[in-house]
């Protein structure tokens, strides 16, 4: 008999937006997830490391990965200065025994940053334990119009670091090929968003297995090669009618990350 395999499933505290990072651990304790990431943003909550142990205390659900605050709403979150934000979640992470601190690519108008960004994040990797897992982005679109809005570029393969996040939302608003990029990847990709996209012009973090991407299939090869990270449901349920509804969707991406993640590990049984 196929032993289970390894692999954590955990809630991105983002996926419930916009409801609170509380709610999140509440959903992911009663739907039986592993663990969860917390985003942090603007819900005060997110960013007190004392409440998110308190958090994970009472639910019994640990914390495995901080999602530093690199979107364009929490450019005041944690400080101005993007090497302080990232100091900060560095120790969050060593404080909440969080394995990983998932970082965006810098914008392009944060133009000292985006020179210093791969020097320094290697030497803040070698300052901890912690991975800084960076990860893929993608070209905005505006009808025929694209812009690049990352540097040194949204594709993190064309760069080096010690670990990547890939994310499958990103891949498909990038009109990239996944699974190409988890191969260039290699054996640094150390963090998995798992969601799903149409390619359209929107990053739309669909529930995995409504959209195109090769959901099911990175899944099967997280199981089947010993990766050694976190797989993260990542998704979009702003438009959910009700709390039901969204625990719905929620549930669904589990069952489907670990039908997936399980196909592999029974078909190739540990010796």
């Amino acid at each position: 008999m196929a032993e289970p395999t390894d692999v954590r499933i955990a809630l991105s505290t983002a996926s419930v937006y916009p409801e609170s990072t509380a709610t999140a651990f509440e959903i992911a304790a009663r739907l039986g997830y592993d663990g969860v990431e917390v985003m942090v943003w603007t819900d005060p909550v997110s960013q007190d490391i004392e409440a998110l142990r308190r958090l994970s205390d009472y639910h019994g659900v640990p914390i495995l990965a901080v999602h530093a605050p690199c979107l364009l709403i929490t450019q005041r979150v944690w400080s101005t200065d993007p090497w302080v934000k990232l100091q900060r979640a560095r120790a969050a992470a060593e404080k909440l025994g969080a394995s990983t601190v998932v970082v965006h690519p810098p914008f392009r108008w944060q133009r000292q940053y985006a020179r210093d960004f791969v020097d320094g994040i290697w030497r803040m990797a070698n300052e901890t334990d912690v991975r800084f897992a960076v990860e893929n982005m993608y070209p905005w679109r505006y009808r025929d119009r694209e812009m690049l809005a990352y540097a040194p570029d949204w594709d993190v393969t064309r760069h080096d670091y010690r670990h990547f996040t890939i994310d499958l939302s990103h891949t498909a608003t990038a009109r990239t090929d996944a699974l190409d990029m988890v191969d260039r990847m290699g054996d640094r990709l150390g963090h998995v968003h798992l969601a799903d996209g149409r390619g359209s012009g929107k990053d739309e973090h669909l529930v995995p297995g409504r959209g195109t991407q090769p959901c099911a299939e990175l899944l099967e090869r997280l199981g089947r090669t010993g990766f050694d990270g976190h797989v993260v449901i990542e998704v979009n349920t702003r438009r959910a009618m009700s709390g039901a509804e969204r625990e719905a969707d929620l549930a669904e991406a589990l069952e489907f990350t670990r039908k997936h993640l399980t196909a592999a590990a029974v078909r190739n049984p540990r010796r």
